[in-house]
Parts: structure tokens; sequence; C-alpha cells
């Protein structure tokens, strides 16, 4: 049985798979190298006040710092992988490393925090004195940098996982650094040696329960999941409501990168002379609606044969024709 199968590809690159105001490989180059210089000067500086003072939460906060300037390194480093053109080889070039760069942040996130608990756990079995003036001066000055960097994300952390890593991230430590000033005040004027890793244990929970969602967010991208903010039953009524169109098989969404979603469905709808207004019109619905910018669309004028492999409709087209991009 012969079909008649219309693809439909809108690969338009504006980012369109998310809607983002500014892509983070462009505008953000100059934020990455501000961040990644800023607090890898910090980490320095608060890891040598960390062993000087004897502060725990000081060298669990210069151990997480570290960690973000390699997230940063990362984030910036597949960001401008990205960028490259697509070849032979990797037809979608090579706007995964963004997804791969998220999971690899999130997993020495984590391993971060395990080496920073057994040191704050040893730090607790053998307290030493603290200075409390040390600490204080150091966390504010965290207060500063990680708010400033924080601050240079902001604009963008809504669009892309990466970006927004490096907003939360950045956004978490200022607030921590706050809780480790207070608790370097307690310290001094109490003198219990205790409270320094009772507050070391504090950051590295709020550091774990704030990072979750990143992690379970890239893990998802790495499987190629459907992205969070879209659900595949209201797609697919999304399309059975689309003119003429009785059925949907073979509908696949999925990540593309950390900014842009691709979408493959087969739809039976009768053949008309109209088919080219139908597919540009439905590729800018799905944008609007779905925020899904890459769009493969196969039309089918007759319910399809299921193939002994599963696949259905998998007959060589006789015409093809290409959206408006």
């Amino acid at each position: 049985m012969a079909h008649n199968h219309n693809h439909s590809h809108d690969h338009n690159h504006n980012h369109g798979g998310h809607s983002h105001g500014i892509p983070a490989d462009g505008n953000f180059g100059k934020a990455f190298g501000w961040g990644i210089g800023l607090n890898l000067v910090f980490v320095v500086a608060e890891a040598a006040s960390g062993f000087w003072g004897n502060s725990a939460a000081l060298l669990s906060d210069a151990g997480h710092n570290l960690s973000d300037v390699l997230s940063l390194a990362l984030a910036w480093g597949a960001a401008l992988l990205a960028k490259r053109q697509a070849s032979a080889r990797y037809t979608y070039g090579y706007k995964s490393a963004t997804i791969q760069a998220a999971l690899v942040n999130a997993a020495l996130l984590y391993a971060a925090l395990g080496f920073i608990l057994w040191e704050t756990i040893d730090h607790l079995r053998h307290p030493e004195p603290v200075d409390g003036k040390l600490v204080m001066l150091m966390a504010g000055a965290g207060i500063v940098v990680n708010g400033f960097t924080a601050w240079l994300f902001s604009s963008g952390q809504k669009g892309d996982v990466n970006v927004r890593g490096a907003y939360l991230h950045m956004l978490t430590d200022a607030l921590v650094s706050v809780g480790v000033v207070v608790g370097g005040a307690l310290v001094y004027f109490t003198g219990w040696l205790w409270l320094d890793p009772i507050i070391s244990f504090l950051i590295l929970g709020i550091i774990a329960y704030g990072s979750w969602g990143l992690l379970r967010e890239t893990v998802q991208l790495s499987l190629q999941a459907v992205p969070d903010g879209i659900e595949l039953p209201e797609v697919r009524q999304f399309l059975l409501d689309q003119p003429g169109v009785t059925q949907v098989h073979d509908l696949h969404v999925w990540p593309l990168s950390t900014q842009e979603t691709a979408l493959t469905a087969h739809l039976v709808r009768p053949a008309t002379s109209e088919d080219n207004q139908f597919l540009s019109h439905l590729q800018v619905e799905l944008r609007e609606h779905f925020n899904i910018g890459h769009i493969t669309v196969q039309l089918e004028d007759t319910t399809p044969v299921p193939h002994e492999d599963g696949c259905q409709g998998c007959v060589a087209a006789q015409q093809s024709v290409a959206a408006a991009g």
C-alpha cells in the first residue's frame, strides 16, 4: 500500500526549542569569564583562610566554590562547542554537549559534597579554635562575589539549564555565605566550637537539596526524556485537533540540547492541495504552544499497516514537501 508522506522540517536555529531571551553561548560569554575568574581567586583566598582559621565552614564553602568554577568552565566550553556547525558525522551539530556538561556538573557537585561531608565530620570529632573574625570577613566577601556572579546570569536563567545551573549555584552560595557570617559571629561571641561544623552540615544540606532538581533534570535530558514543561498527551491531543487529522502515531519529543527540543510524528490526514500551508501553520503553532522548534511531520492519507519491526508507515515516500522555515 502506498502512502503520501509529507515532511515538515523546521531547522530555524534561533533557539526556538525554548523561548529564551539570550542564548548562553552568545551574550553570556563574558559572564562565564567573569564568573570563573572571580570565583577562582575567591576559592584560593577562602581555602587559605579556612586552613589558617581552622574553619570547616569556610573549607566546605571553598570546596563548593571550586566545584562552581569547574561547573562554569564546563558549561562555557559546552556552550562554545554547541556553536560548531553540523557535519556529515554529527548531523545535529554538537548541541547535546550542553546536556552532557550539565550532567557532569551535577555529578561533580555531589562528589564534592561527599568529600566535604567527610572533612566536616572529622572537624566535629576533633574541634579546634576558630578565627571568627576571619570567617566573617571571608564569608562577607563571598556574598559580594557570588551575588555579583549570580546577577550576571539572572537574565538567562529561565531559558537554559546550563545558565540556570550557574545562576542557582551562585545564588545559593551567596545565601550560604550569609549563614556563614552569622555562624562566625556566634562562634566569636559564644566560643562554641561545635557550631562551626554544625553550620557546615547545614550548608551541605542546603546545597544538596537545592541541587537535586538540577540533577534530576540533567539525567532526564541525557536520557532524551520529554523536557520539563511539555506534556506528551497534550501534544498528541493538539495534533489530533488539527484540521483533518484522524490519527497520530510514532510521536516522539526529545531534547536536542539544553535549549532546543525536537518532535517527530506521523499524522493520518486526507491529502489536499493545502498540505504546505498546513505544515507551515503546524510549525508555528507547535512553537507557540509547546516551545518545540525542530519538527518533522509525516502526513499519511490512509491508516498505515504495521510492519513486523513495529514501524508504521515505513513505505518509501512518494512526495516530500518542506514547510517554510
